[in-house]
Order: C-alpha cells, then structure tokens, then sequence
C-alpha cells in the first residue's frame, strides 16, 4: 500500500511541476463545454445531419486527445 502512496505522490509531484500539456488540456475543457451545451440545445438521443455530424467530430477529438495523450 505503500508502494502505491508513494507512486501516486511522486507522479501528482510531476504533474504539478509538468506545464506541458496544460494549454491541451485548457482545450479539451473548453470543447467539453461547448458540447454540453450543444447537447443541451439539441438534445442527446437525435439523428439528421447535425447529430451525424457533431458525433462524427466528437469521434475525431476523441481520436486525437487520445493519440496525443498515450506516450
């Protein structure tokens, strides 16, 4: 249990050290937002041009923050 403590505290240490990846992360906030409140606009269980197109784009993000988050 431990061995656990101490990875978590070191790896929180980096993160906090670690500026890297803050603007990134500032962006995936902001789009998330700017989805909540499309779903909120449009629904969340829809169909027609704009929900294949906002799912198709959110796919996409997602595709991309993945790729740029695993090392």
């Amino acid at each position: 249990m431990l061995k656990y403590y101490i990875k978590t505290t070191e790896a929180l240490k980096q993160l906090r050290s670690d500026a890297r990846g803050v603007v990134s992360f500032e962006y995936v906030i902001v789009a998330a937002c700017i989805v909540a409140a499309v779903a909120a606009a449009f629904g969340t269980g829809g169909s027609g041009a704009i929900y294949n197109s906002l799912s198709g784009a959110i796919t996409a993000i997602a595709g991309k923050v993945t790729t740029a988050v695993s090392p």
